[in-house]
Order: C-alpha cells, then structure tokens, then sequence
C-alpha cells in the first residue's frame, strides 16, 4: 500500500479538461440553486417564535404534569383554555415576539412574522389563496420576513418612513390599502374579492405581511366613516301663493317687505355647489335685492311713489303680471338724523367661524367709517350672558370703538333673549329725541339659553317695539343658520332682515345702502289690492307668503306690518287671468252674482283692472295714513320688450326665485329663458349685482340639470 501511494505521488497530473471543468461548473449551480429553492425559514428561535410551537410550548408541559394527566380536570380546564389560545392565535389577536419590530399598515401595529398572516388569512376564501399559492418567503436583513411576488402584481416599493425603529407604509401607501380595505368589505362574493385581492399600491417588502392581512375583509371601524355634517339651518314653511278666484276673494292684502335676506343665502348655497333649501327662496326678498330706479316722490310729506305697469306674462302667453314699484322718499346725507346705534353681538361658541365672528366684525368697522362725528355706538354681547363692552360712545373716538370691536372673541352658550335685552335697556338710555335709535343684532340665530321659541321672542318684540327703538337683524353662517328666528325678530320688532355671507354684502347692506339701513322714513307698510271681477277673473301674487295679512288687518293700527327706509324700493308682482282668458282655473259659481248685477258694475265700466291702496305711519306716529292708485290699461305695455329695462329685470329675478322654490307655474319656463330675459335688462350695472345674478341663474341651471 505504501509503495503504491508513493508510486502515484511521483506520477504527473493529467492536464485539465475544458469539458470537465463546465460539467464541474453546471453541478455546482444546479446544487446551489436546488439548495435555494428548497430553504426554509427558521422554525422556531428565541427570537421568533412560531405561533404553532407557542401552542406546544403551551400544551406539552401542562398535560405532562402527572397530576393532571388523564383527569377530568385537566379535560375541564385546559381544553377550553387551549381552544381559546388557538382561536386568539388564528386570529391574530395575541402578541407575538418579532424581535422587536413592528409593521405599522394603515395606522396599525402588525407583528412581522409570516406564520401569523398565514393563521390569519381567511382559508375559506379559496380564490384568495389562489392568489398567494406562489408567493415565496424572502429572508430580510432584519430578521423579518416578507412576500415575493410577481413585480407586476406588486411594483416597486414605495419609499418608508422610519421612527422608533419602527417600519411604516409610507404616506402615499396607507390610504390606498384603507380604501382598499373598505372596497373588500363592499365585495358581496369570493370573486369580488378575488379581484380586489391585490393592493393597489406598492408596498414595502418588510410590511406585505401586514398588507396581507388588512386587504382581508374587515368590518370598518364607524368612526373612521367621513359622515356628513348636520345641516341644522331652519326656515319657516310657507306654501307658495295659490291662484285665487276674484268673484270669490278679490282682495289681496300683505305687508311691506324690504329684507334682502334671502338673496344673500340662495347665492351663498349656490355658490357651494348646492341648490337653496326651497323654504330658504323668498321670491320678494330676492327681487328687492336690487337696485331699482322707479320713480321716487317729490317730498317726504308724502313718502312714497307707486309706478304700476301691466305687461304680458313670459312664462304664459295666457296670462298678464301686474308690477308695482315702490320708492321711498330719499334723505340726504347732510339732514340725516343723528344715529344713536348699538350693536348686539352674539360671541357665542357656534359664531367661532371664519364666515361669522370674524367677518361680523369686519362688517361694523366698515358701518363705524360710514357713521357720522356725532353719531354713537354702544357695543353690547352676549354668550352665557350678556355684557356691555362699549358705553355708547361718539363716532369721533372712533379708535376706542375699533379697539373693542377687534377685542372680541367667540365662547360660550347663547343667552340671545338676556342679550336683547341689555341692548334696548342701553339703547333707552342713550336715547335720541328725533333721531335714529336702532339695535343691530349680527348673530347665526342660534339661541339657546332663556326665551328661545318663536312665540316666546315674538311676544318680546312686540313690547320692545313700542319704545320707538328700531331693529336691524344681520345675519351669518351657514349649518346652523336659523333663519326662522331671524324672521320672527324682524318682522315683531319694527326690523328690517339682511343676510351677511361676504364682506361685499357687508359693504353693500351697510355702507352703499346706509340710508334704507338706518333712517326709517315710514313704518307698518301695508299693501291691499282689489281686483275688478269684470275684467280679472284670477290672479295670484308673486311671493310675500310669511307676509301675508288679513284683510280687516289693512285698516287696524294696532296691527304691525314693514318698514321702509330713505330711498328703499319695494316691489310687488302680481299674475293676473284675464276674463275668457283659456288659463281660467276655476268654474264660474251657478249661485253667485253675475258681474253685471253687482254694485260696483258703474265703476268697472271706467276700465280699471284694480285699484292699490298703501296704508303707513310716520317714524313717531301711531296713526295711519292712506295713499291710492288706479291700475287700467292706460298702465299697460302690449309686449314685454316694451317694458322698461327694471321691469322686464325684475320679472326675471322673479322667474328665477320661483323655479328655486319649485312654483308649478313656472315648471316649463327653463332657466336658459330667464337668463335670456335677465341678460337682455342688465343695463348699467354699475355695482355689479346684475352680473352676478346671471352667473348665479348659470349655475342652477348646472346644477338642476338642465
């Protein structure tokens, strides 16, 4: 043996073979990959545990103990224990150790280990696991492991964010497995959820184990739900006008209205990408909005001048409207009465809103520049109760004023009854003989502490009225608007309504139109009309349903009714029927008066289609006083182009408001014939009003689909 070892060491090697060499090559990266293919995870170290030798860790020594072994007790206690182990483990719902590192997917903290998401991964899902057959365990240098996939089901990693040691989807990553989570739970079938069963969105590699798990369906926490805030405004329900038959009620009876209220909130909603809430749509309100020119009186002996004109109807060949324009008689600037103001705050905690409080105050320095040297302003607010911030004070310390206005800041209840009261108690005390003594409420409406109701603060109103003390309501806000209060306050206290949702609206109701703001020329403005049966067989009038009176109210002074300010216009349209007309409604009565057998046939000879009355009291008067006009052809035009460019402006504004509110009459008409109307009268347009009108008119039409 030895000499034949020695024999072979002095033997020469062969040379090497090339052929030998690649076959020795190929051997070696076939055992390597075989070895690659066929490698496991570690099975169960110190510092990964896997979740089914937890069970046996658990298990084994206890059943092995010998006192336990085969009892009846070891049966009842540690067999539902285990199952309970078990269930919590598949689950996913206990603890493991990972090392010390988390997944955080979606906002949630997910162990890093494979085993988990394979227990807690829904078996029963056959697609889903289809879908993850091929996916191979990858070990990470941390110790983790993750899921290796096909990169086109799953791109690139998106970039993480690391803290704390922690590994986190990135930003861009954890909505899109939430919207996927909650796509999942709307899947109704193992198919839906097959198809969903693929993120969107890369994610890391470290954290596919929880990807994996938060794809499965889960039911959606309620509070991770967006819900749509409440929308608390209120309106007061009013039934449209209904067309009424003069042989039965020829008489026509409201109250002046010179509120702009309404306006300002249909566009604000508008303006939103919402169609007004329809009891938020008063037509009169929004056709007074605008600035007309009609022609005004020659004095204030007598304060008003109606211009009536009678044109055919746009939206119905068969009928005519009656419009009447009312203009207040005009105070100069130089004679306006001293001004003895006080603004009524409301600082309360649903005011904390950038269209409230703060616009509010931006709004009453705008009014504080407009006042006059001599005028005084008292500041009174109220929360959980009222307070006077500013004793009434001279427009000439206007930084003083300033000063408090800007100190104000939102918190609180609402005590509006304890408010109102300070306010006029202040007013009262700085009362102005033959001047303008006037509270300015600006608040959302939101009372909610002391006298609260309607009723409760329209019997309030109406025993403050009598000091003589007038009332300007400014409203703000939207979401708990309480637009109803604001009506009943205006209408029960000798005021006046407006609705402040932009600073230029400040501007307008506050600072162009001062005068009509604050210097009343006449109060408790009651209209009626009477129509000639002969001529007229129905009518029915254009708005002022919350206005509406009786017709014994027309001649009682004890009845309140509108005020109107220097300058103010108001304007009333009335749709008329003609006799014979084929739009008629109503049957003629077999029982009633033929028109030739009634008394008033002398008169109706003369050719009047109706006769308007306007019934008002001086500012510190108590005593009515009555002003008449005949309506007959003479007031006629015979086609609507005839008619003037405010006229034909203000039938398309009432077009508009009674398509909002959803007025059968108008159904037909669309809102590309009311912005062909309105756009044909826009005129000067100096402030701009006109123009968005039409803008407003554009977008419901978008919005109504037409």
């Amino acid at each position: 043996m030895t000499d034949d070892l020695n024999r072979l060491g002095k033997m020469a090697p062969p040379a090497p073979s090339q052929a030998a060499r690649e076959r020795a090559l190929s051997l070696a990266m076939q055992a390597f990959d075989d070895a690659e293919n066929n490698s496991h995870a570690t099975q169960g170290t110190t510092g990964a545990r896997r979740q089914s030798s937890i069970i046996n860790w658990l298990w084994s020594p206890v059943m092995n103990r010998k006192f336990l072994a085969g009892s009846a007790l070891a049966t009842l206690l540690v067999v539902p224990a285990a199952a309970f182990l078990t269930l919590e483990l598949t689950r996913g719902g206990l603890p493991v150790d990972t090392g010390g590192q988390q997944i955080k997917v979606a906002g949630k903290d997910v162990p890093n280990d494979t085993k988990k998401q394979e227990l807690s991964k829904p078996k029963a899902d056959a697609e889903v696991d289809k879908t993850f057959a091929d996916t191979k365990p990858v070990a990470q240098p941390s110790g983790g492991l993750a899921q290796q996939s096909d990169p086109q089901l799953y791109p690139e990693p998106a970039p993480r964010e690391r803290a704390d040691g922690d590994v986190t989807l990135s930003k861009q990553a954890a909505p899109e497995i939430v919207q996927h989570e909650a796509e999942m739970n709307d899947a109704a079938s193992p198919a839906r959820r097959t198809q969903f069963a693929a993120p969107p969105s890369a994610v890391a590699t470290e954290s596919m184990v929880g990807a994996v798990a938060e794809i499965m369906p889960s039911p959606v926490p309620q509070d991770t739900i967006a819900q749509p805030e409440e929308n608390r405004d209120r309106f007061t329900e009013a039934d449209t006008n209904p067309v009424k038959s003069v042989a039965t009620d020829p008489v026509s009876t409201f109250s002046a209205d010179v509120d702009t209220a309404s306006y300002s909130f249909v566009r604000k909603a508008l303006m939103a990408g919402q169609l007004p809430d329809r009891d938020s749509v008063r037509v009169e309100e929004m056709i007074n909005y605008f600035p007309y020119d009609w022609a005004g009186p020659d004095n204030k002996d007598q304060p008003f001048k109606a211009t009536v004109t009678v044109l055919p109807t746009p939206w119905n060949a068969n009928t005519r409207l009656m419009h009447v324009g009312i203009k207040g008689y005009d105070v100069a600037p130089a004679t306006a009465p001293r001004a003895n103001l006080v603004f009524l705050i409301d600082v309360s905690g649903s005011m904390d809103e950038p269209d409230k409080l703060p616009l509010l105050k931006s709004a009453f320095r705008l009014l504080v520049e407009k006042l006059k040297p001599e005028d005084t302003v008292s500041i009174v607010t109220y929360a959980g109760n009222a307070g006077i911030v500013l004793e009434p004070t001279a427009i000439k310390d206007k930084a003083k004023i300033l000063s408090a206005i800007d100190t104000l800041q939102p918190g609180g209840s609402t005590a509006g009854a304890q408010g109102l009261e300070a306010a006029y108690d202040l007013a009262q005390r700085a009362f102005v003989k033959g001047g303008v003594n006037r509270v300015m409420l600006a608040t959302d409406g939101d009372f909610n502490v002391g006298p609260s109701s309607d009723e409760e603060l329209k019997t309030t109103m109406e025993a403050k009225r009598k000091s003589g003390i007038f009332l300007s309501v400014l409203g703000f806000g939207r979401g708990n608007y309480n637009d109803a209060l604001m009506q009943t306050l205006a209408q029960n206290g000798n005021g006046t309504a407006a609705y402040i949702d932009t600073l230029a609206e400040a501007q307008k109701s506050l600072v162009e139109e001062a005068g009509s703001s604050l210097f009343p020329i006449a109060k408790d403005v009651k209209f009626q009309v009477e129509f000639n049966p002969q001529q007229i067989a129905e009518y029915r009038l254009i708005g002022y349903e919350t206005r509406a009176l009786k017709r014994e109210d027309f001649n009682n002074d004890r009845v309140d009714a509108g005020d109107i300010g220097s300058g103010h216009r108001v304007t009333a349209i009335y749709e008329i029927t003609p006799k014979r007309s084929p739009a008629v409604l109503n049957d003629d009565l077999r029982y009633g008066k033929k028109p030739a057998e009634t008394a008033d046939a002398p008169v109706a000879a003369n050719g009047e289609l109706a006769f308007l009355k306007i019934r008002y009291k001086q500012p510190d008067s108590d005593t009515s006083k009555l002003i008449t006009t005949p309506v007959t052809e003479t007031n006629a035009v015979p086609s609507l182009d005839k008619a003037s460019q405010d006229v034909r402006f203000s039938v398309a504004v009432a077009a508009f408001g009674q398509k909002l509110r959803g007025t059968d009459a108008v159904s037909a008409y669309p809102y590309g014939s009311i912005l062909d109307l309105a756009s044909g009268a826009r005129g000067e347009d100096a402030y701009g009003y006109r123009a968005e009108f039409l803008n407003l008119v554009r977008l419901a039409k978008s919005l109504g689909g037409e």
